[in-house]
């Protein structure tokens, strides 16, 4: 799924945060948003994930724009198409592992529902197996950045929204959740990431500095990239 934006501008409680934002997001591409603190990374996510309105310029998905769509398209959008991994995580913490994933439940009781085979295969893939019937709240912070991320590969999301994934995780869960994120990407899907973090850049095909003011040049992850 193609996101783009074409001189996009956002002001927040009258102070400029966006002026003039180019960006063309590609699948199987991750793409970082960066900049300084402040800068604006956290609200061009939101924008190009129809979360945020602009006050100028369009947001396009695969070629349409959606910069006025109403609010039955942006949900249908959210449910059909996106995924969002966002800094708190989404994580309902009182529920199971398997319900933050599958997001479905009977109707009598609490017992997670959907797909069962599909379920084991995306909490192997995200070193959760064995764990489905576990309350979220005692999964760590990388745990629960790699639910977040397994319930986007469940929901075979098109396109997943990124909002400093590695922020206050240790060394070693950083490079997992960057692994599957660019694994993730790799299988076709559309990556944006607003982020500081040099090795999640450095993991990135395509680099968009905030304020640059045109459209991102694409930064090629290097074959074989050291971290």
């Amino acid at each position: 799924m193609l996101i783009e934006a074409e001189g996009i501008a956002v002001a927040i409680g009258g102070r400029p945060v966006l002026d003039g934002e180019f960006v063309h997001c590609e699948p199987g591409t991750m793409t970082a948003l960066v900049g300084p603190s402040g800068s604006g990374k956290t609200t061009l996510l939101h924008c190009l994930g129809l979360l945020l309105p602009v006050d100028r310029g369009r947001v396009l998905i695969d070629g349409k724009d959606v910069t006025t769509c109403g609010s039955a398209a942006r949900r249908r959008f959210w449910r059909d198409h996106a995924a969002f991994v966002l800094q708190d995580y989404g994580i309902m913490d009182d529920e199971s592992v398997a319900f933050n994933v599958t997001m479905r439940s009977s109707p009598l009781g609490r017992r997670a529902t959907g797909d069962g085979r599909r379920l084991a295969q995306v909490l192997e893939q995200t070193g959760l197996a064995g764990r489905q019937d576990e309350a979220a709240s005692h999964l760590s912070g990388g745990e629960k950045q790699r639910l977040a991320l397994a319930r986007a590969i469940y929901k075979r999301a098109a396109v997943v929204f990124v909002d400093e994934p590695t922020a206050s995780l240790d060394a070693a869960n950083r490079m997992k959740v960057i692994d599957l994120f660019t694994e993730f990407a790799a299988n076709g899907r559309t990556v944006i990431v607003s982020t500081h973090d040099f090795e999640m850049i450095e993991a990135c095909g395509v680099r968009h500095e905030i304020g640059s003011g045109r459209i991102s040049n694409p930064t090629r992850a290097q074959p074989g990239h050291q971290r």
